[in-house]
């Protein structure tokens, strides 16, 4: 079979297209790790990045600087602490929270992380052609979809469809 169906239903496939291409993306930085045998993974980066620059930080803190539910760092955490990256600690204050912030060997690891994610971003920049629109689209398409939920847009249009 010759023809891409998901190129062929265009702008219909558009959530499917861009999981396609981050799920290349993925996949091909994960065989970079193992090939250099860091056992990290890909969805990491942006943890290490966010603890690097602001230190310690709780679970709620780093799921909203970078827009994730928080049971799905929760498990992100986990992961990230059960191979020695993190440091989970109770905070001081409010025993219920948990604050995180980068281990040792995560710290001796990050000039090697960092040569990494550096050939990462100059391969993606390439790969746009270093043209930014892509990015202008996909804040335009977040800001949109946090002023009004993609639900309440679907729905709505179902409702009009069904009147």
């Amino acid at each position: 079979m010759d023809t891409d169906f998901i190129k062929q239903m265009g702008y219909k496939a558009l959530d499917s297209r861009m999981k396609r291409i981050s799920d290349k993306i993925a996949y091909s930085v994960k065989k970079l790790y193992k090939d250099h045998k860091i056992e990290i993974e890909p969805h990491w980066y942006l943890v290490f990045m966010l603890l690097r620059d602001r230190g310690q930080l709780s679970i709620a803190e780093i799921a909203e600087a970078l827009g994730y539910a928080h049971p799905t760092l929760v498990v992100t955490v986990k992961n990230m602490n059960s191979k020695g990256y993190l440091i989970v600690e109770k905070d001081p204050v409010d025993k219920r929270k948990q604050m995180i912030s980068l281990s040792q060997k995560s710290i001796e690891m990050m000039p090697q992380f960092e040569i990494l994610w550096n050939s990462c971003e100059a391969a993606i920049l390439k790969l746009i052609d270093h043209d930014f629109g892509i990015i202008d689209y996909l804040d335009q398409m977040d800001d949109a979809l946090e002023r009004t939920s993609f639900y309440y847009r679907f729905k709505q249009e179902y409702n009009n469809e069904n009147k």
